[in-house]
């Protein structure tokens, strides 16, 4: 059976072009990929009904033992209120896998 690598693959041990062989580079590592946009997530704020986008960067996300003591927090871009709004799991599963910075809560009990 031949190498499915084909001639270019890896060669073992006492080969020279394996991932970290000569002529792996990091242009060549990331050949083809595409620039990703970068996640923004739509908000609205209770006091002064804005409207907006933030970027991951400008949520916070607070992970406690219930759901009443999990939540995500955010400071309104338009009137500058501090916000906070409650966390179910699917909005966790979002904001975490967009990026958005995560602390974790622990009970002192």
């Amino acid at each position: 059976m031949s190498d499915p690598l084909g001639p270019s693959g890896p060669t073992g041990a006492a080969g020279s072009s394996g991932p970290s062989g000569p002529g792996m580079t990091a242009a060549t590592a990331f050949a083809g990929m595409r620039r990703v946009s970068p996640v923004v997530f739509k908000a609205g704020c209770p006091d002064c009904r804005g409207r907006f986008e933030l970027a991951a960067s400008a949520l916070r996300l607070a992970i406690g033992a219930t759901s009443r003591t999990t939540f995500y927090s955010f400071t309104c871009p338009e009137c500058g209120s501090a916000v906070r709004k409650p966390a179910g799991e699917r909005v966790v599963e979002l904001l975490t896998g967009g990026g958005v910075r995560t602390l974790r809560l622990h009970s002192t009990v």
